[in-house]
């Protein structure tokens, strides 16, 4: 992708696909999930996953999978009322960069 992911909707990307399911996912699927959508690696991810813990956004549990443990994140309510904001402050973004695009004479 030519165009650079700011923090900003690197967080409202992550906090959409954690809210995808009610009782969470793990890191590498999110993982997987992201890279559907943008390039990312996995070290620029795992510190997103933790500031948006560290930020109230998401909690995280442990459960045994295969005989290891495998971390789940799972969105708050604190994470739903971001997202809400990060969703509204999206749909105007791209309204304004489409009509920018519309207008321009290619």
């Amino acid at each position: 992708m030519v165009f650079n992911t700011g923090a900003a909707l690197l967080d409202a990307i992550v906090l959409a696909i954690v809210s995808r399911d009610q009782e969470g996912t793990y890191g590498y699927k999110i993982t997987q999930d992201v890279r559907n959508v943008i390039e990312i690696s996995e070290s620029t991810l795992y510190p997103v996953l933790r500031r948006l813990q560290k930020e109230e956004c998401l909690e995280v549990y442990d459960q045994a999978f295969d005989g290891r443990n495998r971390r789940y994140y799972k969105i708050t309510e604190k994470g739903r009322v971001q997202l809400n904001l990060y969703s509204g402050e999206w749909e105007s973004y791209k309204q304004k960069i489409s009509r920018i695009f519309e207008e321009a004479h290619i």
